[in-house]
């Protein structure tokens, strides 16, 4: 029987576990890879490939290679999901996998600023290109491969799967970094940093293995008449541009708010005007990636009872509440209550992560998802992930408080809450009007459900 006529198997539980378990498998992998950089943009790389400027003018230049990944993710989107909506969320995933692992290892080989100059940025900033094309492509397969393999009263449930994979990767990344802090700053400015970028082979070989074994989804098994598109960043542009952009909206929160939440906070925590030493902000977010990673999924199961919606709402308006004060007990050197409040935050805002994978996947109808989904991702990240800690340093330098970020932090939130508002909702087999296949038009929602 060919595969266009096959049968696709209808989603079971545990259809839905293995293809949960491969998602987050990849993601924590990818996220550890992500982060990883992220952390030692904050905390080494100021100092190993930006030494001829002040730490100012440093952490910004740092930054900013940390940001080229992120323009480069809605062009990882367009290639991978054109992959993903023509072959497979499989084989895209693959690729993905690989290429963010190998660019990392290769992070960890290069040689620093004193021993071949300005090459040494430059080769950074090429790897981190790699980096961005990959996780453009990665989050809306994965999401896909458990939202699409999911019972429908438990999408919401192994969506969370997925999202389990950032602070799992958040975790390993920090916590690596701590552990090599007690070495002294020293050392791991020396040498020490580079020992986690190398051990991402290992994890590339894990993610393989356990990637290689899922099935495909049910959705792009079914191969349903008007799925396929030809060109699906056609499709996606002409019909799905409203989704999209409210998808655009939605991760401001869940991209630059995270950012400023996590790396940008360990960077205003070890500046030295605030002098916290660094292995407490790293201990504080190691434990609230933690509190995140075991977290997510009773969130997100939560999000099948409540609504993904209205755990987004609750998540905004919670993290807002609390990073007030995270930012204060910072300031004050507290650091018992640092690492109570950054854990708390971390849950606040996985209201609004864990629902993710779910509430954007069904905002696209199944033509062209991969793709629609993806590059609504990945130039939400872009401007949202990647600007953020560039347009809070410079806020900062041109208001002399930080009080001008966590006013930034606050819109970014409400930002959230307006795209997942109005955001449409399609279930896999929703049919295609003859006017928006024939014509083109775009199909605008008239109210917001859940």
């Amino acid at each position: 029987m060919s595969a266009s006529t096959a049968s696709p198997q209808a989603p079971s539980h545990r259809r839905a576990l293995r293809a949960g378990f491969a998602a987050m498998a990849g993601t924590s992998i990818e996220w550890y890879d992500f982060y990883v950089y992220a952390t030692a943009a904050a905390l080494v790389f100021p100092q190993v490939f930006f030494p001829e400027v002040d730490r100012v003018l440093g952490t910004l230049a740092s930054f900013g290679t940390y940001a080229v990944a992120f323009f480069m993710r809605p062009l990882g989107g367009i290639i991978f999901g054109h992959i993903g909506d023509k072959f497979g969320r499989k084989p895209a995933l693959t690729v993905t996998l690989l290429m963010m692992g190998i660019a990392t290892v290769l992070v960890g080989c290069l040689p620093g600023y004193a021993a071949i100059g300005i090459t040494a940025p430059i080769l950074l900033v090429l790897l981190r290109m790699v980096q961005g094309l990959a996780v453009g492509g990665e989050w809306g397969g994965a999401s896909l491969m458990s939202v699409e393999s999911a019972p429908p009263k438990y999408k919401v449930f192994y969506g969370g799967f997925t999202q389990v994979g950032n602070p799992l990767g958040a975790m390993l990344a920090t916590g690596a970094f701590w552990a090599l802090s007690a070495a002294g700053d020293e050392a791991l400015v020396s040498w020490g940093w580079r020992i986690p970028f190398l051990a991402s082979i290992v994890l590339i070989g894990v993610g393989f293995w356990v990637r290689y074994r899922v099935e495909e989804t049910p959705v792009f098994e079914a191969k349903i008449e008007g799925h396929k598109q030809s060109t699906p960043i056609v499709f996606a542009i002409r019909n799905n541009w409203w989704p999209m952009l409210l998808g655009f909206c939605i991760i401001a929160m869940s991209s630059g708010g995270y950012v400023i939440a996590t790396t940008f906070v360990q960077n205003f925590a070890t500046d030295p005007a605030v002098g916290l030493d660094a292995s407490v902000i790293l201990g504080a977010m190691t434990i609230a990636s933690l509190v995140e990673m075991i977290i997510t999924l009773p969130l997100a199961w939560l999000g099948d009872k409540w609504g993904s919606k209205t755990l987004i709402y609750l998540g905004a308006v919670g993290s807002v509440v609390v990073f007030v004060p995270l930012v204060l007990v910072i300031q004050g050197h507290q650091v018992a209550m640092i690492y109570l409040l950054a854990s708390l935050l971390r849950i606040t805002l996985s209201g609004a992560w864990a629902p993710l994978s779910t509430l954007m996947a069904q905002m696209f109808r199944p033509q062209a998802r991969y793709t629609s989904m993806s590059l609504s991702y990945g130039i939400g990240a872009a401007v949202w992930g990647g600007l953020s800690p560039a347009i809070a340093t410079a806020l900062i330098a041109a208001t002399g408080t930080f009080w001008s970020a966590v006013v930034f932090f606050g819109v970014l939130c409400a930002l959230a809450v307006f795209g997942a508002y109005f955001a449409p909702q399609h279930s896999d087999n929703a049919p295609v009007t003859e006017s928006l296949t024939a014509r083109g038009t775009t199909a605008i929602p008239t109210t917001p459900k859940d």
